[in-house]
């Protein structure tokens, strides 16, 4: 092959391209501190230490708000008394403090944490203690009081008319305080068959001892039927419970009670009544946003398997209650 028909490799495959313009120079970047945002413009070093701290305290308390709002409820049950027995050895010989299942569980129903109140003893001579009922209304978010014992006459400056109907005067000494306790503390607190009576007269109200001696032609409240027992409910007009069941004409509900309310407190307002026989079945006290007295056990009550009321309802507008009145 003649060398003649060789081309440079250049010339054969392409040509060369015109020069491009070198870039425009650009001006040096100013210094770190020179660049400074319009909003800070002749903002005082004072005046930036006072915006910070202030939008650090605003998402502080925005984060607390949200873990106040998110915490799950913490509810205080009273707790019944056992006293020891005359001669009795062991376990009987010594006082007892406890809880009703049905109680603990139909609260925690609403994924709620229950804690059992015990009374306490700041003047015990063995194991004395600073902690007051105070102090559980501080940190509880609210109150529910359950049954028991008999209310003590001497409680409402009465005296007993048969030894049998004496009551638990220590019991009501310690829920009495308890229950003034989570009022002052504006938390809402809800009374359960003696919680109700006792509520009646931690304001002033009086009992009826025994219904059937005390209230001629009354139904009979109790017998040995226990919570199997019940009788018909009517709500008062316009009353708080009344609009939680606008559609209950009748209601029914259990009945495990010989005393009743006699006289009313100060400032409670009757919420439910037996129609058969006007014994007062639920009250409410009205300078607090929840304190609500029922004179059945609505625990006993089993969703969706029996004709009583169904009280659902009633726990979450306390709970509602416990929730908002928390901050």
């Amino acid at each position: 092959m003649s060398d003649d028909n060789t081309k440079p490799a250049s010339e054969d495959t392409y040509s060369a391209q015109p020069a491009r313009p070198a870039p425009e120079s650009l001006p040096p970047a100013p210094a770190d501190h020179a660049i400074q945002p319009k909003y800070l413009a002749n903002e005082s070093a004072w005046r930036s230490f006072a915006r910070i701290l202030t939008a650090r305290l605003r998402a502080s308390s925005i984060r607390t708000a949200k873990s106040i709002t998110h915490r799950t409820l913490r509810i205080g049950v009273s707790a019944r008394i056992f006293h020891p027995q005359a001669g009795a050895r062991g376990l009987p010989s010594k006082t007892l403090q406890y809880l009703e299942e049905s109680i603990a569980q139909w609260v925690m129903a609403r994924d709620v944490m229950v804690f059992m109140i015990p009374s306490v003893n700041t003047n015990g001579l063995i194991r004395p203690s600073n902690i007051r009922l105070r102090d559980y209304a501080s940190h509880l978010d609210g109150l529910v009081l359950q049954g028991g014992a008999d209310v003590a006459p001497e409680s409402y400056s009465q005296q007993s008319t048969r030894p049998e109907w004496a009551g638990d005067r220590t019991r009501d000494m310690y829920e009495l305080e308890l229950l003034h306790e989570f009022i002052e503390a504006d938390k809402p607190l809800l009374g359960i068959c003696r919680g109700c009576q006792l509520l009646n007269v931690a304001f002033g109200g009086s009992l009826h001892q025994d219904i059937l001696t005390e209230v001629p032609g009354a139904i009979a409240h109790v017998n040995d039927l226990y919570d199997q027992h019940g009788h018909d409910l009517q709500f008062t007009p316009q009353s708080s419970l009344a609009k939680l069941f606008p559609t209950e004409v009748a209601a029914r509900v259990n009945s495990i009670h010989h005393q009743s309310i006699k006289t009313l407190g100060r400032d409670i307002r009757v919420e439910a009544i037996s129609p058969a026989d006007n014994i007062v079945e639920a009250i409410r006290y009205q300078n607090a946003k929840f304190v609500v007295g029922l004179q059945w056990h609505p625990e006993f009550h089993l969703t969706g398997q029996s004709d009583l009321l169904d009280c659902t309802p009633i726990l979450d507008s306390f709970l509602r209650a416990a929730r908002e009145t928390r901050f």
